[in-house]
């Protein structure tokens, strides 16, 4: 590409799917227009999908005009709301991406914003849909953010999405990044950063100062044993900051730890998430096992079950230890692990124990790449109640809640991508998974 053609942002779409995408922190000096292009497939129950634009947060003041050919038809459309349209969904051709692309021109300009986009649909069948379209945002404020919606369905894993900056020709952009790799690459204007929700790696195209934020996988739940005893909640990855790296030139790979995953009935203990690691920097261990006989070690420990009054225990500086499990009350209830911010808390002779609090010291790097939950990550699961009892609140950041008569049986799986742990099986119900680990680098703009 030109070199006045620069990358801003990349988000591709994680396991869980995404109900929308939005680029933030847009750049307001430096360039003149933005490209979007999308490589996208959604849940939609049809064999094409649309996208719905908004610009920093309002979708309204939009008008569109369509022409569009469906493989047999060819058609055109007026509405007030701003498209790319159309792309591959549900019944398209299985694994099949459809393609799109939007010009926005003079994005920060003090007048009215016209767009024009394309897009497919990819697929086998005969029905294929494609259109052009013109929009109109009716606004004159400088466009900061972009938000993408499927209708009515959620983005699929592997959805991309890139924003480029146009910089008048023979100019220098003003805000460029300096390394490829990661899924989700975002800045907020001081810094850039590189989410890895998958293993990858990360090449600098010059020395930078990194600093890098490493989460492993989360513990996951047991369950009961067949008897009288539940599970404690999985204990949260180990939670590492490494400041000030100096990295060259050169590939650097990155290790994102699964979680762990969730024992079946009559298994009684869970299972260990896997390590984080990002090169040779010190790797963060995956949580402790929540277990219906014990607790394990890990970043975080692991709840226990009734009647071990501790739960496992946390790596120096990775995280806290598990709550213990209920002294043989009635209701036979875990402990909820521990979290990258707290302790989990024992069983009482009610409910489970809460999962340990994530932490949210660096909730900026989250906000930026949309990542944790509600700026915290790495929370612990919530144990579990055997009889009318409730189970454990997970920790913040993303811990699963614990199962229980009051609420439900089967534990809650943790959050992905934020290494927290799963919630305790309880009543004869099997353990939840963990959450899957995380990477984030980060360097000054």
């Amino acid at each position: 590409m030109p070199a006045n053609y620069v990358l801003l942002e990349k988000i591709t779409v994680g396991a869980a799917g995404a109900s929308s995408v939005t680029f933030s922190g847009i750049p307001q000096t430096g360039y003149t227009d933005l490209v979007i292009k999308a490589s996208v497939r959604d849940i939609y129950g049809s064999h094409s999908g649309l996208i719905a634009v908004a610009f920093n947060g309002s979708a309204t003041g939009q008008t569109r005009k369509s022409l569009y050919g469906t493989g047999s038809a060819a058609g055109s459309e007026s509405s007030t709301d701003i498209r790319i349209e159309y792309l591959s969904a549900a019944t398209a051709t299985a694994s099949a991406f459809g393609n799109g692309e939007m010009y926005i021109p003079n994005y920060t300009s003090a007048n009215y914003k016209s767009t024009s986009s394309e897009g497919v649909s990819e697929t086998n069948a005969s029905a294929a849909f494609m259109a052009i379209t013109a929009g109109l945002w009716s606004n004159t404020a400088a466009i900061t953010s972009i938000t993408l919606t499927p209708n009515s369905a959620n983005f699929v894993q592997y959805s991309t999405f890139y924003l480029y900056g146009v910089a008048k020709l023979g100019t220098t952009p003003a805000i460029v990044p300096y390394a490829t790799g990661g899924d989700t690459i975002m800045t907020d204007g001081t810094y850039w950063y590189h989410a890895f929700k998958a293993s990858g790696t990360f090449a600098p195209t010059k020395t930078l100062s990194c600093d890098v934020l490493v989460v492993a996988g989360g513990g996951s739940s047991g369950a009961s044993n067949g008897g009288n005893y539940t599970s404690g909640g999985g204990g949260a990855g180990g939670y590492l900051k490494h400041a000030s790296q100096s990295l060259t030139a050169t590939n650097y790979t990155v290790t994102i730890g699964g979680g762990g995953t969730g024992a079946s009935v009559g298994t009684n203990n869970g299972n260990q998430g896997s390590n984080s690691q990002f090169a040779s920097l010190t790797a963060s261990v995956g949580g402790g096992y929540g277990g219906a006989n014990g607790s394990g070690n890990g970043g975080s420990g692991g709840g226990s079950s009734v009647g071990n009054a501790t739960g496992g225990t946390a790596t120096s500086g990775q995280g806290f230890a598990g709550g213990g499990g209920g002294s043989g009350a009635a209701n036979y209830t875990g402990g909820g692990g521990g979290g990258a911010g707290a302790i989990g808390s024992n069983g009482t002779s009610t409910n489970g124990g809460a999962g340990g609090a994530g932490k949210n010291t660096d909730s900026s790097w989250l906000t930026a790449t949309g990542t944790g939950v509600s700026g915290f990550i790495a929370g612990g699961g919530g144990g579990a109640s055997w009889g009318a009892g409730l189970g454990g609140a997970g920790g913040s950041g993303g811990g699963g809640l614990g199962g229980g008569n009051s609420t439900q049986n089967a534990g809650v799986a943790a959050t992905a991508n934020t290494g927290s742990g799963g919630g305790g099986g309880g009543n004869g119900y099997a353990g939840a998974s963990g959450g899957s680990g995380l990477v984030i680098v980060r360097y000054a703009v």
